[in-house]
């Protein structure tokens, strides 16, 4: 007997070709019925009988198209209406947006394979997508998702892209980034202030790469400054009109095989290059390079041990870098510690100081995005997030998290600001949006939040922040809970780092004791001073300070943060000793008047762990003043890992002995200034450094009885740190850390939210 069944999918399921999907797997079972889109996700009702709809229901769950995730489905008997066909009908957007973003996502191989085969009459588009690849969140301005909803309104399709579109059959049927060479995305190029129209002639780029030329080239989320990653003097060229002295820069190479020329690649190194997200990767490199000269890597680098590598991930890059054959340097198209540019009035402004040529298209993005960037440990593979952006941004799927109804804003941090939201059960993690202590970012994170509001029509119940009053997102989140009457709720900043990784390894309904070790730079304290060396412990819901490293005077603010010169100053002390080392960092008036500052009894603490290693950096390889942020802690991770991996460093060469010290800070000083006066190899003292702060988490840990142990917070980006921990933690011990979302504060907002949902969980009981 037949009757009405009604499936109701949620998730990843527009922009993600799941209409043609279904349409076609309702032919191949002979179901009459209909699909479509909604602003909660995809509907399908069927004429069928109990049997073949449930086996129906299950094929759909099972062949899921490549990008959709299924996050709540069912299946449910309604009223009969008779169908005489299966058909697609129109979206409908009647009820609030419950859906999950697409993230802008990766050439796929098939679109690759039509772009190289001169047979095909998409040969060298460089415009070229399907459903199951290109943007998606960057180009869509309202939901559903459909074309109408994205900048690609403005480009008619011509007869046969339209055929292809209106097909069911074909792997474009309802692609709505769907063109061609005849009703192209069309490119400008800006050169010496004049504005060529539908520009074609890739060679004249790769023409540009070759004369030592920077070229700014409009991509996904925004425009990528680029030059020949193998020419010393084009590099050295970009950081000068970049403002940019040392941080290192990105590389994109034409494919897998070209990075291997370069590059020790794991296999799970390999799967991350080539997933859909397409982000950097943290590599490192050969000692006998075949495509980079060592004076090119220097000045990628500056000598540091790994190269940020991706590959093509639209296919114009992918055009362009097959024609080159070579890497090139591809590094955010901004003004140093601006947010990335996205507009095109914006770029020729801006970027014609930088940039020789800028390659313009006119497509235009909603909202910008910078890449991906995660790295794994050398020896045990362990994934760490870095920046979590274009590509996995700005969903988070996670089954196992029981999420209330209601809806809330967490706003994140000041610096690596992100901020996210509770909708309808679905959890939204936005973009990367700059450090908020500039006017850019802070217009970024108006700008992407504002559009968040546009998308899903949120009623906000609350508002979650961080303690610190003047940060730029704690400021907008009391703005925003006064202006609409919603509920404040405050959480310290590294709770919050704590709860994110609870979250993200489901742990918030542990019945047992876990410790949390939190080390970062800075974050203001429940007692009012600076912390980030915190073991905390959560227990029943419950989350508690136990036990830090001990402090130090903290002085001068950011300038302490930006010169670990003067965190040297405040941790060492003032023996004769340490005074011949340190005092020829300073000028004599700085000499004078920081050691009086630091003799003032109102002075604030400081429990940073990241400081330590600012310090540590300072007094062994001179990296007294950071150029750009954790310089001088990467610096000193690089040297102890030239030592640690090609040397037996064992726990016993911990500087530890059988006690906790008091004091971290200034036993772990006076031990590195012992080995320097010893004449011990510094590289080697750094390796010992790093054991040492493992051998005192193993301490810390027994001394509360405490065996599982989760790690957060800047400090934990470490890879070294991170292998050292998976090598010599004791094997009663359980480690958690976090993989999806970074340790460093882009991780906040998710942990604020987590901290909120487990109060929302407690107050409802």
């Amino acid at each position: 007997m037949l009757n009405n069944y009604h499936i109701h999918f949620e998730g990843i399921v527009q922009g993600v070709g799941f209409r043609p999907f279904v349409y076609r797997l309702a032919k191949k079972y002979r179901l009459t019925g209909w699909v479509n889109n909604t602003n909660d996700g995809v509907h399908i009702e069927i004429n069928s009988d109990n049997k073949q709809s449930t086996h129906f229901y299950y094929a759909l769950l099972n062949s899921l198209p490549p990008l959709a995730t299924i996050t709540r489905s069912a299946i449910y008997k309604t009223k009969f209406t008779a169908h005489t066909d299966f058909s697609i009908v129109k979206s409908e957007n009647s009820i609030k947006p419950k859906l999950l973003l697409t993230p802008d996502v990766a050439l796929c191989d098939d679109c690759r394979n039509e772009l190289r085969n001169p047979a095909d009459r998409r040969h060298g588009y460089p415009f070229i997508t399907c459903t199951n690849c290109g943007p998606r969140y960057s180009i869509i301005t309202k939901l559903p998702y459909d074309r109408p909803n994205t900048t690609m309104v403005r480009f008619k399709m011509c007869k046969v892209c339209n055929e292809e579109y209106n097909n069911p059959m074909e792997r474009r049927h309802f692609s709505q980034t769907n063109s061609c060479p005849d009703c192209a995305v069309e490119m400008q190029l800006y050169e010496k202030g004049k504005l060529t129209q539908n520009f074609t002639n890739l060679d004249y780029i790769v023409h540009q790469w070759q004369q030592g030329n920077i070229v700014a080239i409009k991509g996904v989320g925004g425009y990528l400054l680029t030059c020949d990653a193998a020419n010393p003097k084009a590099i050295a060229k970009l950081r000068k009109r970049k403002h940019r002295p040392t941080k290192p820069f990105a590389l994109m190479y034409p494919d897998v095989e070209s990075i291997k020329k370069d590059v020790v690649l794991s296999e799970v190194e390999k799967e991350e290059l080539q997933s859909i997200h397409a982000p950097i990767v943290l590599l490192r490199a050969k000692s006998n390079l075949e495509l980079l000269s060592p004076e090119a890597v220097n000045e990628i680098n500056r000598s540091l041990s790994r190269l940020g590598i991706m590959l093509p991930y639209t296919p114009l890059y992918d055009l362009l870098l097959t024609k080159f054959k070579k890497p090139i340097i591809a590094t955010s198209g901004n003004i140093t510690d601006s947010t990335i540019i996205f507009q095109d009035d914006k770029a020729i402004s801006a970027l014609s100081k930088i940039a020789d040529i800028i390659l313009l298209n006119n497509r235009d993005i909603v909202i910008p995005q910078d890449d991906g960037v995660v790295q794994f440990s050398k020896k045990h593979q362990q994934k760490v997030t870095l920046r979590r952006s274009r590509g996995k941004a700005p969903t988070y799927i996670n089954p196992k998290l029981q999420l209330p109804s209601k809806t809330v804003l967490a706003t994140g941090s000041m610096l690596k600001s992100v901020f996210g939201l509770i909708n309808q059960q679905n959890i939204y993690i936005s973009q990367y949006l700059g450090n908020t202590d500039s006017y850019d970012a802070q217009c970024n994170y108006d700008q992407t939040f504002n559009h968040f509001e546009k998308l899903l029509s949120p009623d906000f119940e609350a508002v979650v922040v961080d303690k610190h009053p003047d940060y730029y997102s704690t400021r907008f989140g009391r703005m925003l809970a006064k202006k609409h009457h919603l509920g404040l709720y405050e959480i310290q900043h590294h709770k919050a780092h704590f709860y994110s990784v609870l979250g993200e390894n489901n742990l918030l309904d542990s019945e047992e004791k876990i410790l949390g070790v939190i080390w970062d730079g800075t974050g203001l304290g429940d007692d009012g001073n600076i912390w980030g060396g915190e073991f905390f412990v959560y227990h029943n819901k419950q989350m508690t300070r136990e036990y830090f490293t001990g402090d130090f005077n903290f002085i001068l603010a950011d300038k302490m943060v930006r010169e670990p010169r003067i965190a040297l100053l405040s941790i060492a002390g003032e023996t004769k000793e340490i005074e011949e080392l340190i005092k020829p960092k300073f000028t004599e008036t700085e000499w004078k008047v920081y050691t009086r500052l630091l003799q003032k009894p109102d002075n604030l603490k400081c429990s940073s762990m990241g400081r330590l290693f600012d310090a540590a950096a300072s007094l062994l390889f001179g990296f007294d003043v950071h150029s750009f942020e954790a310089e001088a802690s990467m610096q000193l991770e690089n040297r102890a890992s030239k030592y640690y991996y090609y040397h037996p460093v064992l726990m016993q060469d911990s500087y530890l002995d059988d006690d906790i010290p008091d004091n971290l800070f200034t036993f772990l000083m006076k031990k590195l200034i012992h080995d320097i006066t010893l004449q011990t190899d510094k590289n080697h003292i750094a390796a010992k450094f790093h054991i040492s702060l493992v051998d005192y988490i193993i301490k810390v840990a027994r001394k509360f009885n405490i065996n599982k142990i989760a790690f957060s917070g800047g400090v934990f980006q470490n890879t070294l740190l991170l292998d050292i921990i998976l090598e010599n933690m004791p094997v009663d011990f359980d480690l958690y850390f976090q993989k999806e979302f970074s340790p460093n504060d882009e991780g906040i907002p998710f942990g604020q939210l987590m901290y909120w949902a487990c109060q929302n969980k407690a107050n409802n009981k």
